[in-house]
């Protein structure tokens, strides 16, 4: 599981290398030639929804979403399990409701296709997909682990405080 995460890491860098490389490329074009490339706009967006996607997947996993976590710890383990049970079915159902709506909408995006590149719009909307199964496999394990007792105090509250500080790795949230 660690070396597909690693890949979808590395993914994401490419994208994001990908998209650098085209906006500052479309922006040296405009200033000095006055031209640009059309159809790097289009693909810088669709790279940035990508991004930010499959972006949360791996924050998910990592525990590196912001929260806040003030009442959380100041309960004893069994309320802290109940709020994690509550969370954990709370993000359940979105991650369903962004599933289903992904499923409604996919026959609409599937023949409907970018003005630029014409590629059929489910390349762009169809990573909810990816998001939607992602998250919800990460919630629905955690949840498990909560229900049968086999969740660690470190795993309950899997976030970070602050931006500036980065989440605990896994080992690190054993050892504490």
């Amino acid at each position: 599981m660690n070396r597909l995460f690693q890949a979808v890491e590395a993914l994401l860098a490419l994208l994001l290398a990908a998209m650098v490389v085209m906006v500052f490329g479309n922006v040296v074009l405009r200033y000095l030639f006055n031209s640009g490339i059309v159809v790097s706009e289009e693909l810088s967006r669709i790279f940035f929804v990508w991004i930010t996607f499959i972006g949360a997947v791996v924050a998910m996993r990592d525990g590196s979403h912001l929260g806040m976590d003030t009442f959380v710890r100041a309960l004893s383990r069994r309320g802290r399990i109940i709020c994690c049970v509550l969370s954990q079915s709370l993000i359940l159902v979105c991650c369903a409701m962004l599933l289903r709506g992904t499923w409604l909408q996919h026959e609409i995006n599937a023949s409907t296709l970018a003005p630029v590149t014409e590629i059929p719009m489910i390349w762009v909307h169809g990573v909810t997909y990816v998001a939607a199964l992602g998250i919800g496999l990460h919630a629905l394990a955690k949840l498990w682990r909560a229900v049968t007792g086999r969740i660690l105090d470190s795993e309950i509250l899997e976030i970070s405080e602050s931006e500036e500080i980065p989440p605990l790795s896994a080992a690190e949230r054993i050892d504490r």
